[in-house]
């Protein structure tokens, strides 16, 4: 469905269900170059056991119009200000990559609002090597590349993801260059990546967090590896580490995995008629 934020249309995929305020909600947030699309699996399935589901698109990415965020704390704002246009009080935020930064600045910024939160192949500092960011503005297609070369840590997907016969490199080349190309005016590559590599809360960001936190990992990601998210974990009030064998794409790779561990992790103190 399209929601008004700030003056535009926030796409928020609902697993085909009609939004109820009286049922607790999920909000996934994707990561650079993504849309709501990489949550496919754990998005219908919450929605389909009791859950509100708003897997968005950015501003600016996909079926959203709207400025792309250039900081994560704008992209923060945005996710708070859908919760308020919707009148939900409290919701669990789970996000991936850059989606996780997101998802903790918004816990940070308004700790009542976030019951659970969760973060998927994240890092802190999540700094973006020199090279990519140069590619992304001087040769996106070749960029795309790189960010599928050091993501992906298998080339098949398993049973649960996308089926046999599918190629997950070229299924998520597809993905970024569908979503680069949706937005005309402003290259969401650079912009995205420039985000997460200068984004300095973290730290402060996750000693405001109130809720429990949940880190889910991937053993073999390349872009984010597990290490590089302990600063966070240390400093997790009721933090949960779960690595998972995945490489970055978290959600492709280990599906069922993820799934499985959110729909505890989210249960443990929610009430679902």
């Amino acid at each position: 469905m399209l929601i008004t934020v700030d003056q535009a249309n926030l796409y928020a995929y609902t697993g085909g269900k009609a939004f109820m305020p009286d049922r607790p909600t999920v909000v996934f947030i994707h990561g650079a170059l993504g849309d709501h699309s990489v949550w496919i699996l754990q998005s219908r399935y919450f929605a389909n056991h009791g859950y509100n589901v708003l897997a968005i698109d950015l501003p600016g990415h996909g079926k959203s119009t709207g400025e792309a965020p250039e900081t994560v704390e704008q992209a923060a704002q945005t996710v708070l200000d859908l919760l308020g246009v919707l009148g939900v009080d409290q919701a669990a935020l789970v996000g991936h990559s850059l989606g996780s930064l997101i998802a903790l600045e918004a816990a940070a910024r308004a700790p009542e609002r976030v019951r659970h939160l969760v973060m998927v192949g994240t890092a802190y500092p999540m700094r973006v090597s020199a090279a990519l960011l140069e590619a992304a503005v001087s040769d996106p297609m070749k960029g795309i590349d790189m960010v599928n070369m050091f993501s992906h840590s298998t080339m098949a997907p398993p049973p649960s993801t996308l089926g046999p016969g599918t190629w997950l490199h070229g299924t998520g080349r597809a993905l970024m260059r569908r979503v680069l190309a949706s937005n005309a005016r402003v290259n969401v590559f650079y912009r995205s990546f420039k985000a997460c590599d200068s984004y300095n809360g973290g730290e402060q960001a996750m000693a405001a967090v109130q809720c429990p936190t949940l880190f889910l990992l991937g053993e073999f990601d390349q872009m984010t590896p597990p290490k590089a998210a302990q600063s966070l974990v240390a400093l997790a009030r009721q933090g949960e580490v779960i690595t998972v064998k995945s490489g970055h794409v978290v959600m492709e790779e280990a599906p069922d995995a993820v799934l499985e561990a959110l729909w505890r992790f989210l249960r443990a103190s929610t009430a679902v008629s």
